[in-house]
């Protein structure tokens, strides 16, 4: 890299009134000399959101303001690109806080591994009690698994890419993001990258400070969502099918049963064979296991205080359990018209 390019920052916002201002501060703060603009496409906000975006953008005219009626990501995602002008294109979040290097460090990371999209950790962190927890759920391996950007790995190729630093003519290459996939597009795009045979790139340097739900409310409506369009995935590509996507619905079946059994098995005590009494009490101890593990993983985790080490083991079943719910849906009904109920109001 002889030239230092120019970056287009593009970010997709819908009710982030509470965290724009900080996220586009540590957008413009970056410690990058190459040319910079920020691309915001506005969704139908029904918070102040429009109105701080408006207010900073008369103060900087290096942010664009795009507007996306219709709400959806991939669709804000495509307006922004389109309408940026610069050579790498870096996607960013209003949840997310990006370091001072995260620029400098990721572009010097794509053009040293000849990659095409270079990503890194999501850094979950929160400002509440339940926030904390929750984000010390997302950076457990027993909350997600297996995603290099929620508990961390070796740099190397990756399935996917957290947010997204992108060579400009990627986009060209390969088509925009997949507006019919309403979550997930990302890793529909990076599919298409590797299927190009381009290089996705993880870096666990890139640590993107980022804010989950701050409810579990909101958190049951996100993981609903997500575990839908895996699904979705897992129906249109076979690339998209992995065994860890299995446990889930294992476990909320599993439970189900176990409560199940536990209605069940006092009413057929006195009359029922004596291995279906074993049989009955051996699965109502499944959800009491599944809570032991909960809570040994919360106490075990990142969180700091006995208070959001035990929220954490409360937001395990909030991310496992709605999201195979929402799995098993898709997988049977697929996921088109299927939106996050705590973002959308």
């Amino acid at each position: 890299m002889t030239e230092i390019p120019g970056v287009s920052y593009v970010m997709p916002v819908l009710n982030e009134a509470d965290y724009l201002e900080k996220a586009v501060t540590s957008i413009l703060a970056q410690e990058y000399t190459g040319e910079k603009e920020l691309v915001i496409a506005l969704g139908p906000s029904t918070d102040a959101t429009n109105a701080v975006a408006e207010r900073m953008a008369e103060a900087d005219s290096r942010i664009i303001l795009v507007d996306n009626p219709l709400g959806r990501t991939p669709v804000a995602l495509n307006l922004a690109v389109r309408a940026s002008t610069l050579p790498i294109v870096i996607r960013v979040d209003a949840h997310s806080e990006i370091p001072k290097n995260y620029t400098k460090r990721g572009i010097e990371t794509l053009f040293r591994v000849n990659a095409y999209d270079v990503g890194g950790l999501m850094d979950a962190k929160g400002r509440t009690p339940i926030q904390r927890g929750i984000a010390a759920a997302y950076h457990s391996k027993f909350g997600f698994g297996g995603p290099a950007y929620h508990s961390g790995a070796p740099e190397g190729p990756s399935e996917s890419a957290y947010l997204g630093i992108f060579r400009r003519e990627v986009f060209e290459e390969v088509g925009y993001y997949n507006e019919e996939m309403w979550r997930a597009q990302d890793w529909e795009l990076c599919l298409r990258i590797r299927q190009a045979g381009h290089t996705v790139w993880f870096d666990p340097e890139l640590k993107v400070g980022y804010y989950p739900r701050d409810s579990f409310k909101s958190l049951i409506s996100q993981s609903l969502a997500s575990g839908t369009w895996r699904a979705e995935i897992a129906r249109r590509f076979p690339e998209g099918k992995s065994l860890r996507h299995q446990v889930p619905p294992l476990l909320l079946a599993g439970v189900a049963s176990g409560v199940l059994a536990t209605a069940i098995e006092p009413l057929v005590r006195a009359s029922a064979p004596v291995p279906v009494r074993i049989v009955l009490n051996l699965v109502k101890t499944v959800p009491d296991v599944y809570a032991v593990f909960a809570l040994i993983a919360g106490l075990s985790s990142k969180a700091d205080g006995l208070m959001d080490k035990l929220l954490a083991a409360c937001a395990f079943p909030a991310i496992h359990l709605p999201w195979a719910v929402g799995y098993v849906k898709g997988r049977l009904r697929g996921a088109a018209g299927t939106v996050d109920k705590g973002r959308v109001k």
